[in-house]
């Protein structure tokens, strides 16, 4: 036999050990990454809610400044259109002033004139009352009145005579320079001028209009 080849007994006692496996620990680190995953959804549903919060405020921000710069034209508007009223507003009642004061003055001149054409002497016979309660008893009054119009009055003296006991000293004096109803009742302290344009201003006071128009 070759020296070189030698035959070893084996060895059947040893015991050969077989890798075992490496288990993963799989539940812990899906629980893991799902609160990973769970902690990523709240910062992002975090920020979400901050951007809406900023993008809400920058509108509200943004709409207040547009109704501010409404309201503010819309005062501007209404403050113009204000004065546009009350400037009209103004005219009208000049116009209004001027046409009642013209309607006043044609009354005056037509309540004169229905006076006049119904009998001329009787402002100047009320005159001549209201005289008469102002004076001392017995005082010469001298009625100046037109001459067409000077039997007439003394005709209206006499009838007042006949309603008062007391003595009137009234004289008739025809005078051209009077109009057909007006008269000039003087005495010794005074004297009261009636005519056509005294009983204009007398209805204008009672209508309340201070100044006819122009």
């Amino acid at each position: 036999m070759d020296a070189a080849f030698h035959v070893k007994p084996f060895a059947f006692d040893r015991i050969f050990t077989t890798a075992q496996p490496v288990v993963r620990d799989t539940a812990g680190e899906l629980a893991t990454l799902n609160a990973e995953l769970d902690l990523l959804k709240l910062r992002f549903d975090s920020e979400i809610a901050i951007a809406r919060a900023d993008g809400f405020e920058a509108g509200l921000a943004q709409a207040r400044e547009e109704i501010s710069a409404a309201l503010l034209a819309a005062t501007d508007a209404l403050h113009a259109s204000i004065e546009t009223v009350e400037s009209a507003f103004e005219a009208i009642e000049e116009r209004l002033s001027g046409v009642a004061a013209e309607v006043a003055m044609a009354a005056a001149d037509g309540l004169a004139g229905h006076a006049l054409a119904l009998d001329p002497t009787v402002a100047i016979d009320a005159a001549i009352g209201r005289v008469l309660t102002q004076v001392a008893r017995g005082q010469e009054l001298r009625v100046r009145v037109h001459p067409d119009l000077a039997e007439r009055m003394e005709a209206v003296i006499a009838e007042r005579q006949s309603r008062d006991r007391r003595r009137l000293s009234l004289t008739v004096l025809p005078d051209p320079a009077q109009a057909i109803g007006d008269a000039l009742i003087t005495w010794e302290q005074g004297g009261l001028a009636l005519d056509q344009a005294a009983r204009r201003a007398a209805i204008l006071a009672e209508l309340g209009i201070d100044h006819p128009p122009a």
